[in-house]
């Protein structure tokens, strides 16, 4: 599909107070093949979601550091997880210290998720993901992994206020952008 099409598409989704807020922007370089192109998401036209920036590398493992450093993120643990550890430390240590495990290995496993997420994110992928975004249901589309899945979906006229305000315990696990987007919409409610 033509992006010209595609980004009617998408625009055509947008909840009402958004529309003319958050825009699609894709550049494509045809006579460079090594150039990927370069995607964003602009909000109240700020570059807020650069889906190519060469200095995401560095900011992945910022993020890493961030999430695993931040108390405000609650993590549930399950007795599983504990009786986990607790096997392969095969020793006796106080329950309190294996709370403290089990969380530092579920927020580094999440902060993994969330890089790999980030990991993929291009121009072609752009395109993939608005197709499939356009191809499935809205639920499917919330309830993803996918970070710009997650974006498309938030900014979607489809979800409706009572849908917004139950999902505010899910949004604490997700990627900083997509808690952006999360707020950008609770705002127009």
């Amino acid at each position: 599909m033509a992006w010209s099409k595609e980004k009617q598409l998408l625009e055509s989704f947008l909840c009402p107070a958004l529309y003319g807020r958050v825009e699609y922007l894709a550049t494509s370089y045809r006579y460079l093949p090594d150039k990927a192109g370069r995607c964003y998401i602009t909000a109240d036209k700020k570059y807020v979601f650069n889906m190519s920036d060469e200095t995401t590398l560095i900011r992945w493992y910022q993020t890493e550091q961030e999430i695993k450093n931040n108390p405000d993120i609650l993590v549930p643990i399950n007795n599983e997880e504990i009786e986990a550890i607790r096997k392969d430390i095969k020793g006796t240590v106080p329950e309190d210290r294996l709370i403290v495990i089990a969380r530092n290995r579920k927020i580094s496993e999440h902060a993994k998720e969330l890089l790999s997420a980030q990991s993929v994110l291009s121009k072609s992928d752009f395109n993939v993901v608005a197709n499939k975004f356009l191809s499935i249901s809205i639920e499917e589309s919330l309830e993803s992994n996918d970070i710009l899945l997650n974006v498309l979906a938030l900014v979607d006229r489809r979800v409706g206020k009572k849908r917004l305000l139950n999902m505010a315990e899910m949004m604490k696990l997700k990627h900083p952008i997509v808690q952006y987007f999360y707020t950008l919409r609770l705002s127009t409610l």
